[in-house]
């Protein structure tokens, strides 16, 4: 596989897993969003907790950015592959940890979390996902 092939591939699912941890968020909303809340003085609490999820994924920005140094040094040689792999194993646990804000608003859904602080969730976890672009510089 070339180079050029992994990169797409890598975005391909970088798209694949925002939309798995942004979708969620909508649907419930969609569908829910109007309906009764049932403890509504857990909203509050519950975004707080789903911006205090971003700060989960510094400890898996760390090893992401230690795995992207990686790769570029082994570009052209031997370990390149290998260093690949261990980049996209590194991005997809970092993909789930950056999903936690928009999971947390999309269980604060049925607590009668309002669309702002939803907006705000999602919108955290985009900017996370921001993070786990390839640099254009590898490749």
């Amino acid at each position: 596989m070339t180079r050029g092939q992994v990169r797409r591939r890598l975005s391909v699912n970088w798209w694949q897993y925002l939309a798995l941890a942004l979708v969620p968020l909508f649907v419930i909303n969609g569908v829910f969003g109007q309906s009764e809340a049932i403890l509504p003085v857990l909203a509050m609490p519950l975004f707080i907790a789903g911006v205090a999820s971003m700060f989960v994924s510094l400890k898996f920005f760390g090893g992401y950015k230690h795995a992207l140094i990686a790769t570029q040094k082994a570009l052209d040689t031997p370990e390149e592959p290998a260093a690949w792999i261990a980049l996209a194993a590194k991005r997809r646990a970092a993909f789930l940890v950056a999903g936690l804000p928009a999971w947390t608003g999309a269980v604060a859904v049925f607590v009668g979390l309002e669309a702002v602080p939803l907006v705000l969730l999602a919108l955290s976890t985009a900017v996370l996902f921001y993070l786990y672009r390839i640099p254009r510089q590898l490749g």
